[in-house]
């Protein structure tokens, strides 16, 4: 194997496979990046076995090659070497039990890097992209951007450590909770057909490596087999396994009989929320929120620190109601909202509050459990 590289594409090529590269590997080649060089073109991809990432950078490939190099030294490397074309070459001789060898070269720098059988890198999983449907990755980023945020992370129900992509003829819906808060967001497909009435379950590292590889213009391919789904877009490919089991009947928790409405400024509330959370230093965050005929108090209580107080104006319809948050929620939820005003919408102190865009567009749900308030 021989090539050579701009230090540019391989940082490129390397700061997208890499991430998909565990920092504790259960097997040792999984710590390793696969370089596979043919054309005029060199392919990099890693993997942790659920999510598989690659993508292909521009090279001069004198002798096509393939070969299995650790991702940590890679990194390292590439971020030391001069603006200079960086080579890549088979090594001339092994140290024994050393596995394959390649010598890096850029100006007068020299490395040699020792790695594994490239045969012993896993295969990217089996899925037919001429059944794929396609979705602008601007749109499908939108979607993961308003909803991720509200993931759980805790292993005590692992289908909540996904997001529920949902595909309908022609719309497509995205949710994610971790049993506290939720948010929703739903969408025209403009992209073409998907399949009807398909549920998938992603884990959002998978996801996140969406956001981060493809421009907001790329037109995606989507495809699934039985347990992985796959998204193709240039010369990008990341794939991952799919996360079994049921989803919560998430539409049984949003509430539809709530009947006091609020109206609120989106930065007037955050900054309130913000600034008496300060005194908040309970695990839970609590935040006090008392809304009335043209206004909404805040106070924050811990016990052996302190107290906080606030107050704004707004528009708000129904009995005056107190009702607690855990401020953290509240705050993740206003940052992700879409619109300069906000809906919200309460039934009772112990019931689900939910948060909208005041416009109705986009279409996009957020919801909070409220906290039992300490008088």
């Amino acid at each position: 194997m021989r090539f050579s590289i701009t230090r540019e594409a391989l940082q490129k090529g390397l700061g997208a496979s890499a991430a998909a590269v565990p920092t504790r590997a259960a097997l040792p080649v999984l710590s390793n990046i696969l370089i596979q060089a043919e054309d005029d073109a060199v392919r990099l991809s890693g993997t942790d076995m659920s999510i598989f990432v690659s993508l292909g950078v521009p090279a001069e490939v004198q002798e096509p090659g393939v070969v299995a190099l650790p991702a940590r030294q890679l990194v390292e490397i590439s971020r030391v070497l001069d603006d200079a074309p960086v080579k890549f070459s088979s090594a001339a001789s092994e140290a024994a039990g050393s596995g394959t060898g390649v010598d890096i070269e850029c100006g007068q720098a020299k490395f040699r890097l020792y790695g594994q059988a490239p045969d012993e890198f896993p295969e990217f999983p089996e899925v037919d992209f001429g059944a794929a449907w396609e979705i602008s990755a601007g749109e499908l980023q939108t979607l993961i951007e308003r909803t991720s945020f509200a993931v759980s992370t805790e292993d005590s129900r692992p289908i909540l450590n996904g997001i529920l992509w949902q595909l309908r003829e022609g719309d497509t819906v995205m949710v994610a909770t971790n049993g506290h808060r939720l948010a929703k967001m739903t969408q025209k497909l403009s992209g073409g057909d998907a399949p009807v009435e398909t549920d998938l379950i992603i884990p959002p590292k998978a996801l996140n490596q969406v956001q981060k590889l493809y421009p907001s213009d790329t037109a995606l391919q989507v495809a699934r087999s039985e347990n992985h789904l796959a998204f193709r877009g240039g010369d990008r490919d990341v794939f991952t396994s799919l996360i079994e089991g049921p989803y919560p009947n998430f539409e049984q928790v949003i509430p539809k009989d709530n009947d006091k409405i609020a109206i609120v400024n989106r930065a007037a509330l955050e900054t309130a929320v913000r600034r008496v959370a300060v005194m908040a230093d309970d695990p839970t965050r609590r935040v006090r929120l008392s809304f009335m005929s043209g206004g909404l108090n805040f106070r924050v209580q811990t016990p052996d620190l302190g107290e906080a107080e606030d107050a704004m104006s707004l528009d708000y319809e129904g009995e005056d109601i107190d009702i607690g948050f855990n401020a953290t929620y509240l705050l993740e939820v206003l940052r992700h909202m879409p619109d300069e005003d906000v809906r919200m919408t309460f039934k009772a102190p112990e019931r689900a509050a939910t948060f909208a865009p005041a416009s109705g567009e986009p279409d996009y749900l957020c919801l909070v459990m409220p906290l039992r308030i300490l008088d």
